[in-house]
């Protein structure tokens, strides 16, 4: 009789625990040196068309990219390419379920990034350090010239040095400062001068 008193108070907590969404997404702020160094495969693309589906009982987006630039690469390092990729990150809409995972970027097609992927066991890839290996380009109406924002510029990461919470990606950075940083990382890694690899 006493098992039986204990175990319903115990599912009453579970079944109110599983009540409540978990908001858990915790990401180390990384610089772009280390995702560089973290990325198998560093390209500015542009976003074509997104897709949703279940696999291994996930909801999963599967967002296509024509490459305009390859940054990195480990055959060619920096070789422009007109291929074509499919990135895969948690969360998506498949009927009338919804499944949102934060931190976790999305893409709406015709858009322009930069991304820091690596690949994933399915032979697709997965965005490095989610919202933070992926910058949107946007071009200044103006001048023409083409500036790139790190997500995490209104996203949270977690600073180890400081052991705290804040939004620190990079904002309004030029495509061509941004480049050189990628090529700087890549250069260090393989003990060459940035530009003549």
């Amino acid at each position: 009789m006493k098992t039986k008193m204990i175990r319903w108070p115990l599912l009453v907590l579970v079944v109110c625990l599983a009540a409540f969404p978990a908001n858990s997404t915790t990401l180390v702020r990384m610089s772009v040196a280390q995702m560089t160094r973290a990325a198998q495969l560093v390209v500015r693309a542009r976003c074509l068309a997104n897709s949703t589906a279940w696999d291994g009982g996930e909801i999963w987006t599967f967002s296509s990219f024509s490459v305009e630039e390859t940054w990195k690469h480990p055959a060619a390092p920096t070789a422009n390419s007109s291929s074509y990729l499919t990135v895969r990150l948690l969360g998506g809409t498949v009927g009338n379920l919804n499944s949102v995972v934060s931190g976790v970027p999305r893409f709406t097609p015709g858009e322009q990034v930069v991304l820091f992927l690596e690949p994933s066991a399915r032979g697709d890839y997965s965005v490095v350090s989610w919202v933070q290996g992926t910058f949107r380009i946007r071009e200044d109406p103006r001048t023409g010239r083409q500036f790139a924002e790190q997500d995490t510029a209104s996203f949270e990461t977690y600073d180890p040095t400081s052991h705290s919470f804040r939004s620190a990606g990079l904002r309004s950075v030029t495509l061509e400062n941004l480049h050189a940083l990628v090529d700087g990382a890549v250069c260090l890694n393989a003990n060459c001068t940035p530009g003549t690899k």
